[in-house]
């Protein structure tokens, strides 16, 4: 089996957020010896983010997956997030505005893909804190495909955080 290890940030300001982001990894581990969850970070609260701030903090986390890279494709990773957030109850709302859950695909091995449907890796990883932290945090050593390391993309950003709560300036 050829597997590929993949990064995916989840978050939630709807509902009971931690329920949400783990309903979403149980759902994951339904498929078994083709999506295996390997680590986790802890959750952490974000100030949201974007033009509505008139809204609940984000439950966020970050976990690595491994992956069957000859069952799936990043796309097809995708559409099953994608499925996933629609089963807890995501709909097409506002950018940015609430959510019961989010997954984003944040690496894909040392993948660099862009398209329509799916750029990898995320095109905002590198600018978001509630990203980077629980990242660095299961993958400290780790290196983005353009040679940026997490440290330095934190050093980068400007943010603040007590408590596993961040705020982004």
């Amino acid at each position: 089996m050829q597997t590929v290890t993949c990064y995916v940030g989840l978050g939630s300001n709807m509902g009971e957020p931690e329920d949400n982001l783990n309903e979403a990894l149980a759902r994951l581990e339904t498929y078994g010896d083709e999506i295996t969850l390997k680590r986790q970070s802890e959750y952490y609260q974000t100030e949201p983010q974007g033009e509505i701030k008139d809204q609940p903090w984000f439950t966020n986390q970050v976990v690595e997956l491994e992956i069957d890279a000859e069952i799936w494709s990043p796309e097809g990773f995708l559409s099953t997030c994608k499925a996933i957030e629609g089963q807890l109850g995501r709909t097409c709302g506002k950018k940015d505005g609430p959510r019961p859950l989010d997954m984003d695909i944040l690496l894909w091995g040392d993948s660099v893909q862009e398209s329509d449907f799916l750029t990898i890796p995320h095109p905002r990883a590198t600018r978001r804190a509630f990203v980077l932290i629980p990242l660095k945090e299961i993958a400290p050593d780790l290196v983005f495909p353009d040679g940026t390391t997490i440290d330095q993309a934190l050093d980068s950003i400007s943010y603040r955080m007590e408590d596993r709560k961040i705020w982004q300036d």
